[in-house]
């Protein structure tokens, strides 16, 4: 099983550059979008079945902003859209593919980095957030979220850590909250438990600002979090540059299961 999970910041944009175009040689079972930046009057029928995969979506209510998707090659028994709080799901931020044993969720979450009042929204979501996680840790299917997860979680997960301590996707506070998703709840960071010590070839999104692409100035804060059954199973997993189809770069991993 292949699952792709790719931050399009805007799904018109990525699809201008090709998105829909790669997206058919890469013989994925599951692939999870965010920041679609679209309702469902700007989706052209290209973006909503490709290559096989059917899209769900989560759509943000404000115009041109977040919203999620999910593309499966195999029907879900069900979807779940959102979680369920209103400040939140206003702003199409879950999405969850629920099958027989495995539940497949696009997750993105809020960015602080435009102010202050957005660094509290963030710290909001994830406190409402995390006993979410805890259900889902006990459901007893096995769980991938994938998606923008807007932290970096150690030193190596980006190139300027020491510049960045007080930035937000850097902070001391979000750090620990992921700490906590590991190691409270058992959560895997799958690409990380593979390949232990990779940088510059782990980072998932470069700002547009300067050269950071072009020097590779990124961060990795894009994952694929799953509970440790289904972790196990994971035996490869890469960043895709050779194309870009936004400021993030899709995750890939290949799982040893078959829906």
């Amino acid at each position: 099983m292949r699952i792709i999970s790719a931050n399009l910041n805007g799904i018109r944009s990525a699809a201008s550059k090709g998105f829909f175009d790669w997206l058919p040689r890469q013989g994925a079972d599951v692939v999870c979008v965010q920041e679609l930046k679209a309702q469902s009057a700007d989706m052209k029928p290209e973006f909503i079945t490709s290559d096989g995969l059917t899209g769900a979506f989560h759509y943000a209510e404000k115009k041109g902003y977040s919203g999620v998707g999910i593309y499966t090659r195999q029907p879900p028994q069900t979807v779940i859209e959102g979680l369920g709080l209103p400040e939140f799901d206003a702003e199409g931020r879950y999405l969850e593919a629920q099958y027989k044993d495995l539940a497949v969720i696009s997750l993105y979450q809020p960015s602080g980095s435009s102010s202050e009042e957005r660094q509290q929204v963030k710290f909001r979501f994830m406190e409402q957030f995390f006993p979410h996680l805890q259900k889902l840790a006990k459901s007893g299917r096995e769980i991938i979220l994938c998606g923008d997860w807007n932290i970096a979680h150690q030193e190596i997960d980006l190139k300027n850590w020491k510049s960045n301590q007080k930035n937000s996707g850097f902070l001391p506070e979000e750090r620990a909250w992921l700490s906590r998703v590991f190691n409270e709840l058992g959560f895997v960071d799958v690409y990380r438990t593979l390949y232990p010590g990779h940088t510059g070839e782990a980072y998932t999104w470069w700002s547009n600002r300067g050269q950071a692409w072009v020097k590779n100035v990124g961060w990795r804060i894009d994952y694929q979090i799953a509970t440790p059954g289904i972790a196990a199973k994971a035996r490869s997993a890469s960043v895709y540059k050779d194309q870009r189809f936004s400021d993030h770069a899709p995750l890939i991993v290949d799982y040893d299961y078959t829906l």
